[in-house]
C-alpha cells in the first residue's frame, strides 16, 4: 500500500491560464476517451490483439520505440509553469480595475495627484493581492507535477526482425527463447505492451487482462468504493453498462491489493481514464458567481458613467464656456461615481473571513470562494468519509434466528485471530473486539493448522486445538459459498439439517441485510478428533453454519445534526458517489436525508444536457458515479442558477471540484484534489462546513452594504450635480472637493468589513442580483437629492450663497458628507436603526469620527487649500433639521423598498 499511496501523493494535474474558458468538450472528454478503451475491453481477444497490433508476446525495443514517437510518453500532464507576467496581465484586464487605472492615469496627468494616489493605490492593492494569490496556488501546482519515479516489468521481443503485420500466436508460452522480461519506468511503456503485475502494483496504464490468478485491485480513488474488487481474464465478446464496471479491465492509478496477472497496455498517458479526467482539470475554472456578480456590477456602473460623466461635461462646457474645468469637473464625477475602494473592501472583507475560517480549521485557498460558501445553495457530498466514518465496522454478529450471538462473534474472532495471511478490512473489524481475546488465547491457545482464503472457494479456515483434545475447524466467507460446504445449522440450541426451507430462510436473512446495504459473511464451524494433523479444503465440509456478521461504513455521529443544519440554512444536500445505490440508500436514511430520486451512473450517461437538468432537479442521490457523471451533475445544477459546492477527496472528484462554484477537500485527501480545491478542511466534518457558509453569508452581506451604500449615494449626488450645473453660473463643487468628499465616505466605510450582520441576512443563501443593486440605487439615491436641492435652497436665498461660489461649496460639502456617512446606519441593516440593529463599534466611531472632521474642515489649516470657507452659525441648526428629516425619509423609502420588491 506504500507504493499506491506514495503514487497518489505525486500524480499532479497542472492548470491551463486562468482566462481561458472552460468548454463543454473538456467537461464530457471522458467519454471520447473512454470509447476505444471500451471496445477493446469487450471485443475478443483475437480483435483486440490486432487493433493494438500486437501479441502475447509483446513487442520489439525498436516497434515500443517508434510508438512512443507515434503516441507519445505515458505521461499524464507534462509542467506548465505559469508566466508571473501573464497572471499580472490577466488581473489587470477586469473592466474594474482598467476604469480605475485610467481615471489615475488621467488624474495624474492633470496634475491631480491626491486622486491619482488614492485610485492608483486602490488599484495596485488589487492587482498585486490577486497576483500572489494565483501565483502562490500555481506553485504549489508545480511542486506536484512529476509523477513517482516507479517501474513496470514488461515482456519484449528479443528479435528485431519482427513484420509489421499482426503475429497470430494465440496460446504461445509466454516464457520462449525469443522473449525476455525488462524493468522500465512507467513513463516508457506504450500501448501493445505486455506487463507482469503483483500484488502492491501500481497499474502503470490502462491495461486488459490476458490472464489472472485471484486478482483484487484497489480503485477507490477512482470509484469511491472501500472494498477490493476482482478482475478476471475476459478473452470473449460480452457488455458493459459503465466502463469502470469492465472486469477484464485495470486502470491506471487503481492498485493490485493481491494476486498476480499480465495484461496488454491499451491505452496510456491523456487517453487513459485517469488522463482524461486531468484534460478537465488542465481547462481553466468558468467564473464562479462571485465573479460574475462583480463582472455584472463594474458594468453597471460604466454604463452609469458612460451617460453620466459625458452629459455633465457638456453642460458645464456649454454653460461655463470652460472646457478645461468642464473636463476636470467631469473627471472628478466619474471618480466619483468608481467604487475606487471595492477592491480593498473586498480584499479585506475576504481576508477578514479567511483568518476567522482558520481558527475553525478551515484553510482558504482561494479569497472569492468565501462568498460563494456563503452563495451556495446546493452541496454536492461524497458518502465515504463525509456521512461515513470511513471505516468498516462489526454492526451485527446473528444467529439463524436473526438475534445477537456472542458464540458467532467468539467463532469469526478466533478465525481472525489466528490467520496468518494478509487481514483484510472485514478481519481488523473482528478484531477490534478485544475482550475476546482472552478467549483465544486461553480456551484455544493452539493453532493446529490453517486453510488460506482462495478467491475460487471465497472462504478460509483455521483449525485450533481446545482444552478437550479435540480439533474445532472455524471457517467463514461469503454466504453463497458457505452454504455449498455445509449440511446442518445450529438454531436454538440445536443441530439441525440444513433443508430447503432453512435454506430459503437464510438467503431470506442475507437478502434483508443486503437491501440495508450490509455486507455479510457466515460463520460455521465443525469438531474433529485431534488425531488429525494435517488439513485440507476437502476437510471444509458436513460444517455446521452457526450464523452471520454484517459490516457497514456507519454514519458519522454528527452527520445528522450537520445535514439538519444545512437544510435549516437553505443548503439543499446532494450525495454523489462512486458507491452503489443500495449502500448509499442506507446511509443517506441513517443521517436524516430524504430521499428524492435516486440515479445511477447509466442513467446520466443516457441523458443529453437537457434531461440532466431536469434529473438533478428531481433527486438528490446519484451512485455508481464516473468522474465525468460527478463534473457533468455539478455543470448541470450551476447552469439551472445554483451556486454548487463540491466536496470530495479522490482523484475521481477533481473534476467536479474544478467546476464548482466553490471546491471542498479535506487534509487527508489526495493531492490532486487538494490543488483543485478552493478551501480546504483539517477536519472532515459537514458541521464545519455550517460555520463556514455562515461566515461566507456575513462576509458577503457586508459586502453588498459596501455597494449599495456607495453605488445609492454617489448616484444621488451625481444627480444632483447634473441640476447644480444648470442652474448655478460656476460649477456646484470643486474637483478636489469632490474627491476629497468620496475620499472620507469611502474612509466612513471601511470599517464595514467589521460590521455586524442581522441574523435574518444569514438564514439563506445570498446571490448577486444587480437588478436589486440597480433598483435600490434608483430608488434610495434620489433621495439624497432632494436634501441636497434643499441645501441649494438654502445656501442661495438664505445665506445668499449665488454670488459667493466658496460658501455654496463649502455647504454643500458639509452636508453632502454628513448626509452621506450619517445614511450608513439606515442603509446596512433593514430593521430600525440604532434601536433594532446597532452597528459594532468600529463603524460607529469611523462614521462618528469623519462626520467630525466634515464639520472642522471649514475651520481647519487646509480649508483654503480645498476652496472651503466658515459657515454662519445659523447653517449648523438647519442642518441639524435637515439630517432628521433625512433620517426619516431614507428609512421610509428604504422601508417602502423592501414592501415593493420583497428583498433589501
Amino acid at each position: 500500500m506504500f507504493l499506491y499511496n506514495n503514487f497518489f501523493q505525486h500524480i499532479t494535474l497542472s492548470f491551463l491560464p486562468k482566462n481561458m474558458k472552460a468548454s463543454k468538450q473538456n467537461i464530457t472528454t471522458t467519454h471520447s476517451s473512454t470509447k476505444k478503451l471500451k471496445q477493446l475491453a469487450t471485443c475478443s481477444k483475437e480483435e483486440m490483439f490486432n487493433a493494438l497490433k500486437s501479441s502475447e508476446k509483446g513487442l520489439s525495443q525498436h516497434e515500443a520505440e517508434r510508438r512512443i514517437l507515434k503516441f507519445g510518453k505515458n505521461i499524464i500532464s507534462e509542467n506548465k509553469k505559469i508566466n508571473p507576467f501573464a497572471v499580472i496581465f490577466d488581473n489587470i484586464k477586469n473592466p474594474l480595475t482598467l476604469m480605475l487605472i485610467v481615471l489615475a492615469s488621467i488624474s495624474l496627468y492633470m496634475g491631480d495627484l491626491r486622486t491619482a494616489s488614492v485610485v492608483g493605490g486602490m488599484t495596485l492593492l488589487s492587482i498585486v493581492l490577486s497576483s500572489v494569490q494565483e501565483l502562490r496556488s500555481s506553485k504549489a501546482a508545480e511542486q506536484l507535477s512529476s509523477m513517482v519515479s516507479s517501474t513496470v516489468t514488461v515482456i519484449r521481443l528479443n528479435k528485431e526482425d519482427i513484420p509489421d503485420k499482426i503475429i497470430n500466436s494465440f496460446g504461445i508460452k509466454i516464457y520462449e527463447p525469443d522473449l525476455q522480461t525488462v524493468e522500465l519506468p512507467i513513463h516508457n511503456i506504450v500501448p501493445g505492451d505486455i506487463v507482469r503485475l503483483s500484488a502492491g502494483d501500481i497499474i502503470p496504464a490502462d491495461l486488459r487482462i490476458l490472464s489472472a490468478k485471484d486478482l483484487f485491485i484497489n480503485q477507490a480513488s477512482l470509484t469511491g468504493e472501500a472494498m477490493p474488487v476482482e478482475k478476471f481474464a475476459i478473452n470473449e465478446h460480452y457488455e458493459i453498462a459503465s466502463m469502470l464496471d469492465a472486469q477484464n479491465i485495470c486502470f491506471m492509478g487503481s492498485s493490485i491489493e493481491s494476486g498476480t496477472a499480465i495484461g496488454i497496455v491499451c491505452t496510456t498517458g491523456k487517453e487513459t481514464y485517469l488522463g482524461s479526467i486531468a484534460k478537465t482539470i488542465e481547462s481553466a475554472s468558468e467564473p464562479t458567481s462571485f465573479d460574475i456578480g462583480i463582472k455584472k456590477f463594474t458594468w453597471l456602473m460604466l454604463r452609469f458613467m458612460f451617460i453620466m460623466v459625458p452629459f455633465v461635461m457638456l453642460v458645464n462646457g456649454f454653460l461655463k464656456h470652460d472646457w478645461m474645468g468642464a473636463f476636470l469637473f467631469g473627471l472628478s464625477v466619474a471618480v466619483g461615481l468608481a467604487p475606487e475602494m471595492l477592491p480593498m473592501i473586498v480584499t479585506v472583507n475576504l481576508g477578514k473571513g479567511a483568518f476567522a475560517l482558520s481558527k475553525q480549521k478551515v484553510i482558504v485557498k482561494k479569497l472569492s470562494a468565501i462568498q460563494n460558501f456563503g452563495a451556495m445553495d446546493v452541496l454536492c457530498t461524497d458518502k465515504t468519509g463525509t456521512l461515513t466514518q470511513d471505516k468498516i465496522i462489526l454492526e451485527e454478529h446473528i444467529d439463524m434466528n436473526g438475534k445477537d450471538s456472542d458464540h458467532v462473534l467468539e467463532l469469526a474472532y478466533l478465525n481472525s485471530f489466528h490467520q496468518t495471511g494478509l487481514k483484510n478490512l472485514l478481519d481488523l473489524a473482528v478484531l477490534e473486539h478485544s475482550e475476546i481475546e482472552g478467549l483465544a488465547r486461553n480456551e484455544f491457545p493452539d493453532k493446529i493448522d490453517e486453510i488460506p482464503f482462495d478467491f475460487n472457494r471465497k472462504r478460509m479456515s483455521v483449525v485450533v486445538g481446545k482444552s478437550d483434545h479435540t480439533h474445532l475447524l472455524i471457517t467463514k466467507g461469503a454466504v453463497e459459498e458457505m452454504v455449498k460446504v455445509c449440511t446442518h445449522v445450529e438454531k436454538d440450541g440445536q443441530i439441525l439439517p440444513l433443508n430447503e426451507n432453512m435454506h430459503n430462510e437464510i438467503f431470506n436473512i442475507v437478502h434483508d441485510y443486503n437491501e440495508d446495504g450490509f455486507r455479510v459473511i457466515a460463520v460455521a464451524y465443525k469438531h474433529i478428533p485431534s488425531t488429525q494433523q494435517a488439513y485440507t479444503v476437502h476437510n471444509e465440509s458436513k460444517m455446521i453454519l452457526a450464523g452471520f456478521m454484517s459490516f457497514l461504513d456507519p454514519p458519522k455521529d454528527s452527520a445528522h445534526e450537520a445535514i439538519a443544519a444545512l437544510q435549516e440554512y437553505g443548503v439543499i444536500v446532494k450525495v454523489l458517489t462512486g458507491d452503489n445505490e443500495i449502500v448509499t440508500k442506507k446511509v443517506c436514511k441513517d443521517v436524516g436525508l430524504n430521499i428524492s430520486g435516486i440515479y445511477k451512473g447509466t442513467d446520466i450517461d443516457a441523458m443529453n444536457d437537457d434531461e440532466l437538468k431536469i434529473a438533478v432537479e428531481n433527486a438528490n442521490i446519484f451512485a455508481k458515479l464516473s468522474p465525468d457523471n460527478k463534473a457533468r451533475i455539478v455543470t448541470a445544477l450551476r447552469h439551472n442558477g445554483h451556486t454548487v459546492g463540491f466536496m470530495g477527496d479522490g482523484i475521481n472528484d477533481a473534476p467536479a471540484l474544478k467546476l464548482a462554484d466553490v471546491g471542498i477537500s479535506v487534509d487527508t485527501a489526495v493531492d490532486i484534489a487538494k490543488e483543485t480545491a478552493d478551501i480546504i478542511l483539517l477536519e472532515r466534518n459537514l458541521l464545519v462546513l455550517e460555520q463556514g457558509i455562515l461566515l461566507g453569508r456575513r462576509v458577503f452581506a457586508n459586502i453588498i452594504k459596501y455597494i449599495k451604500m456607495g453605488a445609492s449615494s454617489n448616484y444621488g449626488n451625481m444627480f444632483s450635480v447634473l441640476g447644480a450645473s444648470a442652474i448655478l453660473p460656476f460649477i456646484p463643487m470643486h474637483p478636489i472637493q469632490i474627491v476629497t468628499n468620496n475620499f472620507l465616505y469611502d474612509l466612513s466605510q471601511s470599517t464595514t468589513p467589521t460590521d455586524h450582520v442581522d441574523e435574518e441576512l444569514i438564514k439563506q443563501p445570498k446571490q448577486w442580483d444587480i437588478a436589486d443593486i440597480k433598483n435600490f440605487m434608483l430608488i434610495v439615491g434620489p433621495t439624497s437629492s432632494v436634501f441636497d436641492y434643499i441645501t441649494f435652497g438654502v445656501m442661495i436665498y438664505v445665506f445668499h450663497a449665488w454670488t459667493n461660489e466658496a460658501l455654496f461649496q463649502t455647504g454643500w460639502f458639509v452636508e453632502s458628507l454628513i448626509s452621506q456617512t450619517l445614511i450608513v446606519h439606515i442603509i446596512r441593516t433593514n430593521k430600525i436603526p440604532f434601536f433594532q440593529s446597532t452597528a459594532s463599534l468600529p463603524v460607529i466611531l469611523m462614521t462618528t469620527t469623519i462626520m467630525c472632521i466634515g464639520v472642522w474642515l471649514p475651520f481647519s489649516p487646509f480649508a483654503k487649500a480645498l476652496g472651503l470657507v466658515a459657515l454662519p452659525i445659523g447653517y449648523w441648526s438647519i442642518l441639524v433639521a435637515m439630517m432628521i428629516g433625512y433620517i426619516f425619509l431614507t428609512q421610509s423609502v428604504k422601508m417602502f423598498y423592501i414592501r415593493k420588491f420583497a428583498k433589501f
